[in-house]
């Protein structure tokens, strides 16, 4: 029997098990075990050409993955929001190819990637599915793009991302495990776990734990714990977007908004767009801003004063060293001190050293040694 075929009999057993207190150690056994195997198939894939073995080369100051079904309107929003026309570039991978596009914003540059139209089934590799999702797994962002008339669209994406190990809007979760050389497995918690101890344990086991001394900080599911003993997980944030609004009545909206409700998504976080009409376009610009968390700092530089222009974009409670470190050259041998004014500044021109936080508009001059 292959992998696939263990893969797929592992998933039908836990389906066809009603979850209690007395099948929930089994389950969690079986959901290890599942995990394992999966990884090990990722990196049979990845390892022969396929699956993981796929990535695009990141530019500018944050990358955004447009993930969507075909013909949902990525292109278009692509062509529209940046200067994916203007460029040659398109990354060709066998028989994928990842548009890639820059979007100016605030003095930001935003790497845009239009991922090819994923299809149900992406994640067990159709239809290069699995080649698509290893470029979404680098991103900073997901934009979560869908028709006004398919909005069910929402809940295949989400499964196909968390199929190949993409957690959308989750934190890591908070288990640390410790092996040790003796004296079994031992549990700590800072909060009451709904879990019994034996179930934790049973997961341990089934990840090769033998003797760790285990601390959770958080209430974990089976699968957060899973989750947890994992290293092929990546925690991505994501917006999401509506196209096509321009083709629905006003009454319409109502029946919209009750669809996304049902999904967890809050319509007032949600961005109405029309991409072929360009329309909630600079809406959809400043929610990207605003959930990537980038700031501006406008360097004052020697003989030249303040360049309000091309201010440098760095992540928000990024440190006046990370700036240095991100302007590169000779910046971090030579510092001695830098002076600040803006926001984070006790006043103008502070003297600070490489530990002080940054904020969004602070002016930052350095002091170098000759």
């Amino acid at each position: 029997m292959g992998l696939e075929d263990e893969i797929e009999e592992i998933e039908e057993e836990i389906a066809n098990t009603p979850y209690n207190k007395s099948t929930e150690a089994h389950i969690g056994r079986l959901k290890s075990k599942l995990a394992e195997k999966k990884e090990k198939l990722e990196n049979q894939q990845s390892g022969s050409g396929g699956g993981g073995g796929y990535s695009v080369e990141k530019h500018g100051d944050a990358t955004v993955a447009l993930v969507g079904f075909p013909s949902v309107g990525k292109s278009s929003l692509l062509n529209s929001m940046t200067n994916a026309e203007s460029e040659t570039g398109s990354y060709e991978f066998t028989t994928l190819d990842v548009n890639p596009g820059m979007l100016s914003h605030r003095g930001a540059n935003i790497q845009m990637l239009d991922v090819p139209g994923l299809i149900e089934g992406a994640a067990a590799g159709k239809g290069d599915g699995q080649q698509v999702l290893a470029v979404v797994r680098n991103a900073d962002l997901i934009v979560f793009m869908l028709s006004v008339f398919e909005i069910e669209q929402y809940d295949r994406l989400q499964k196909e991302l968390h199929d190949i190990n993409i957690r959308v809007d989750q934190q890591p979760p908070r288990v640390t495990v410790r092996p040790k050389i003796k004296d079994g497995i031992k549990i700590t918690s800072s909060t009451d776990q709904d879990l019994d101890e034996e179930t934790i344990k049973h997961v341990l086991r089934e990840h090769g734990y033998v003797n760790a001394d285990v601390n959770l900080q958080e209430n974990v599911t089976i699968d957060r714990l899973v989750d947890g003993l994992m290293e092929n997980r990546e925690y991505i944030p994501s917006i999401t977007c509506v196209n096509k609004v321009d083709l629905i009545d006003p009454d319409y909206k109502e029946t919209v908004d009750e669809q996304l409700r049902e999904r967890g998504l809050d319509p007032e976080e949600v961005t109405f767009i029309s991409a072929e009409e360009e329309k909630g376009l600079e809406a959809l610009k400043d929610r990207l801003w605003e959930n990537l968390g980038l700031i501006r700092v406008y360097m004052d530089k020697p003989g030249r004063g303040i360049d309000w222009e091309e201010p440098l974009v760095v992540e928000e409670g990024a440190t006046v060293g990370e700036a240095v470190a991100k302007l590169g050259g000779e910046m971090e041998e030579r510092f001695r001190f830098a002076r600040v004014t803006g926001p984070s500044a006790a006043h103008d021109q502070q003297q600070v050293g490489t530990d002080h936080v940054l904020e969004d508009e602070d002016v930052l001059k350095l002091i170098l040694r000759r």
